[in-house]
This record gives structure tokens, sequence and C-alpha cells, in this order.
């Protein structure tokens, strides 16, 4: 029986264990030539790692999840990034007739009204159109950090993605807030301005907030619901 990518993490992890970012990143390009791929938010850490790829020619393709609310300033990032690189980020798009019923049955602003309704909206708008994404990659690159959330402070550099068959890389898990912050501004990296005006973790603009002095990093997220309940699907650790 063929060996599966879940079943060679413990030794890609001890591959990678004393590269840089450019170095793992390559060595995964070279061991799974074309089946590497980066989801980007145009966040701060995904910024960071879209420079490491595109600055370095690195063959892995980079998309976005466009779920049609986001800020007119990620848009703004976005052709700001396409611009700099000479690149085109890939975008992709809730199904249309997905959505259309959604909406039509609860409401243009249903996911303020239940927990269910939200879940149901980062499906349709996020979740369905990243399982498209990544068919057919072996590695996901990912901008989580450990400072994101409790639930990523056990994570590992390398982790198995279970429903999406696909093995998930977080090459700054560990690199603190100001660490990134510090990169981009050495590399003159374009970012979010939103940054500027307390916005940590920036998603569709009615389910995100600038956070206050002293609040949790995901408090900006879907802040009128209980704080174990803020991820909307994409990232599910076991």
């Amino acid at each position: 029986m063929a060996t599966s990518n879940k079943e060679i993490i413990p030794e890609l992890l001890n591959k990678i264990a004393d590269l840089s970012i450019k170095d793992a990143l390559s060595f995964f390009t070279a061991s799974f030539a074309g089946k590497v791929t980066f989801s980007s938010s145009f966040s701060f850490e995904d910024q960071l790692i879209s420079h490491e790829i595109l600055s370095n020619e690195l063959p892995i393709s980079i998309f976005t999840l466009d779920t049609g609310r986001l800020f007119s300033e990620t848009y703004s990032v976005w052709v700001s990034t396409n611009e700099r690189y000479n690149t085109h980020i890939i975008p992709y798009y809730p199904q249309h007739a997905a959505l259309e019923a959604f909406v039509t049955e609860k409401g243009p602003n249903a996911f303020y009204e239940s927990v269910d309704n939200r879940k149901a909206c980062c499906f349709i708008r996020k979740v369905e159109p990243l399982k498209r994404a990544l068919k057919g990659n072996a590695i996901w690159v990912t901008g989580l950090r450990a400072e994101h959330s409790p639930d990523r402070n056990s994570l590992e550099f390398l982790e198995w993605d279970e429903s999406n068959q696909v093995i998930k890389y977080h090459p700054l898990l560990h690199h603190t807030t100001e660490e990134v912050k510090a990169e981009i501004t050495k590399h003159n990296i374009p970012y979010n301005p939103l940054h500027d005006r307390g916005f940590v973790s920036i998603g569709c603009l009615p389910c995100t907030r600038a956070i206050r002095e002293g609040e949790d990093f995901r408090a900006g997220r879907w802040w009128w619901e209980d704080a174990d309940k803020k991820e909307c699907g994409l990232h599910v650790h076991s």
C-alpha cells in the first residue's frame, strides 16, 4: 500500500526543521511539483508570505476567497499586490445558485440572527470555494499564527487537513505580530490600511470590526457570538 501524505508529515517536519521559510517553501515545490498553493486574505501575515513566494519566484499558486462582502481596502491591497509583483492572484467565488438561494430564503444579513445562519453563510462564501481551490494540491500554505487564537497554540508547522486531504504548512506559526510588522516595513510590502485602524483579523465587512485596547485578537470577528464559536470552518483542527 502506498504511503499517504498524512503519514509522511513527521518525515517532512524533520526535513524542514532547520530551514528558512524560503528554503522550506522551495523544498515543498521540489517535492510536490505543481501541487503547492497559498491562500491569501491580504492580512499582514499573508502579505509577508506572498512576498516570500513572489519575490523569490517560487512556483506556488496564490489564491484568495472573494466572498462578495469584503472591505474596499482589501480589494485595494489585492490590486497593489498584483501590481507590485506583476502577478495575478486567483479569485474563487461562491457558487451563485447556493448563494442566491440562501439570501432569498434568509435575507442578506441572516448571519446576525443565529450561529447556524452565520456558519451556513461562511460555508457558501468560503468553505466550499476553498475546497475547489485546494483540489489536486498536496501542500496548503497558510498564514496562521499561534497568537491568533488559544486553540492555535498547540499547532505544529505541518498538520493534516482531513476534510481537504491536504497537508497544511504554517510558516509564520511562531512569529509575533511585531516580527511580522517589522518585515512588512523592512521590505515595503503593500498591506491593508485597516490594520492601522485597529482591525487585526480582517474578513467580511459585516462580520469584522476593530478591536479595543485589551481585547483578544479574535474579538473583532463575529463579535456578537460566544468566543468558542469564532471559526468559519476554513481551519478546523482535530
